[in-house]
């Protein structure tokens, strides 16, 4: 039996927002005790799809991550990551996986979330920028969880696997993540295999608050 006695109404609290169709749960400050609770410990997070609604970690587990279909045979080194499945087919994949009446608003974040990623590159002293370049790797993931701001229709953040220099230096692979809006976590690689073991680390922790990467070693930027 667990020894914290806020465990039983705490559980009641998230059983009360996963039979809620929009997440809620009562404005009295017992509830809203117990939802700093549930923060904190991960459990609940705000829910992307209902204005000042929550969405449990419980639910969000039985979502499906969505990546390149034939990652792994990348990770395998069957294919060239020129081979992977288009950062758009991916996100239609995910659009097809929402309820219809969400997946306007998810449209709505394609360019962003399946267009030129947005480079967060580790700052090496005595080095100038490396430059983009269109045909380096960029292959698009998401994953159920949330960030300093909700996630993506569906409680979805985004992030890519993405190589930030064609002569491949100390550093020049990436794994970033954000949320719906300026929230982002980095996590910088010496090369693609190492990215990529990273990567699976990230897909089967999920789902996650975004602050909870640090312990995987990324960087809230």
């Amino acid at each position: 039996m667990s020894q914290d006695p806020h465990a039983q109404f705490d559980s009641t609290v998230l059983e009360m927002i996963e039979h809620s169709p929009v997440g809620a749960v009562p404005v009295t400050p017992s509830y809203q005790d117990a939802l700093k609770r549930l923060y904190a410990s991960h459990k609940a997070y705000a829910d992307a799809d209902h204005k000042d609604g929550h969405v449990t970690a419980r639910s969000l587990s039985r979502l499906q991550n969505f990546h390149a279909d034939n990652l792994d045979a990348l990770v395998a080194g069957a294919i060239a990551p020129e081979a992977l499945e288009t950062n758009f087919s991916i996100f239609d994949r995910y659009v097809r996986s929402l309820p219809a009446d969400r997946r306007a608003r998810a449209e709505s974040y394609r360019a962003k979330v399946a267009g030129r990623p947005i480079l967060h590159r580790a700052k090496h002293a005595g080095s100038e920028k490396l430059p983009v370049a269109h045909d380096l790797t960029h292959s698009l993931f998401l994953v159920p969880g949330s960030g300093p701001h909700p996630g993506l229709p569906g409680n979805y953040l985004h992030g890519s696997v993405l190589q930030l220099g064609a002569e491949a230096p100390p550093g020049s692979w990436a794994i970033q993540i954000h949320d719906c809006d300026d929230g982002a976590a980095v996590l910088n690689a010496p090369t693609m295999q190492a990215a990529l073991s990273q990567l699976q680390e990230v897909l089967d922790s999920a789902p996650f608050s975004m602050d909870e990467l640090e312990g995987l070693g990324f960087r809230i930027v």
